[in-house]
């Protein structure tokens, strides 16, 4: 927010200091991103990233696609265009919002993106499998991945049944927890908590968190045990 001088925006604890949600997901021979939202060229900047094969997408909004421009970067070093894989909805908004990657014409310098259009049938990308779940934000669907023992939900406010099932048997899970004041579209802290407890992951992390949540240090103190605010950074490590 501009020009925000409330106790979290003010705060001295680098925790509280937080962009827009994204994970990178790496293996000995892959590296992805799922979301390049505005703050997408600073993000792989600061964890010095030099290396990008692949872009999942959750859902079209603003705040997980608009950094998409800046992937010129990996393909100028790597000399391919990057993989994309969104649903449908997503692959349009990708199409309308940087038409001039699609354009017949192509100037030098453009972003060279391979869409590859997702269902909710797993797939590959590199060495990693990845299970998309389905969830719900309002009235939108919005694709959280499942990768091995690891599954990412973001911009949720509810999750059907059989897409429960395929997040049980995580061993960690990211979720969204906006504010502890309910919203249209997206988990309360309560309700957050609530799914973490019937999904039964021993390991949950909350992200896509509103300054009007309140001080890291101080929710921390609130969660149940096995239950942690995420913060920018914070890296999950499975052999």
């Amino acid at each position: 927010m501009i020009g925000c001088d409330c106790e979290v925006c003010t705060s001295p604890d680098k925790k509280d200091n937080r962009l827009r949600s994204s994970i990178l997901v790496q293996s000995s021979k892959t590296t992805l991103v799922v979301d390049t939202g505005p703050d997408f060229r600073y993000q792989m900047l600061r964890k010095k990233v030099k290396h990008l094969d692949a872009v999942l997408f959750t859902h079209p909004h603003k705040d997980h696609l608009a950094g998409l421009d800046d992937i010129r970067a990996y393909n100028f070093f790597s000399k391919k265009p990057i993989n994309i894989y969104a649903d449908s909805l997503t692959e349009e908004a990708v199409r309308r919002d940087f038409y001039y990657a699609f354009t017949e014409t192509k100037y030098q310098g453009i972003p060279e993106l391979n869409l590859n259009t997702i269902t909710l049938e797993p797939f590959v990308v590199g060495d990693i499998p990845v299970i998309p779940v389905l969830v719900w934000h309002l009235k939108m669907p919005v694709m959280g991945y499942r990768f091995g023992k690891f599954t990412y939900i973001t911009d949720a406010n509810r999750i059907d049944e059989a897409e429960k099932n395929k997040i049980k048997g995580s061993e960690v899970l990211v979720l969204n927890a906006l504010r502890k004041q309910q919203h249209i579209a997206h988990f309360t802290l309560e309700e957050a908590i609530a799914m973490a407890r019937e999904l039964k992951v021993p390991l949950t992390y909350f992200t896509h968190i509103s300054h009007q949540l309140g001080r890291y240090a101080e929710i921390e103190r609130e969660l149940p045990e096995g239950i942690h605010l995420s913060y920018d950074g914070l890296q999950i490590d499975f052999k």
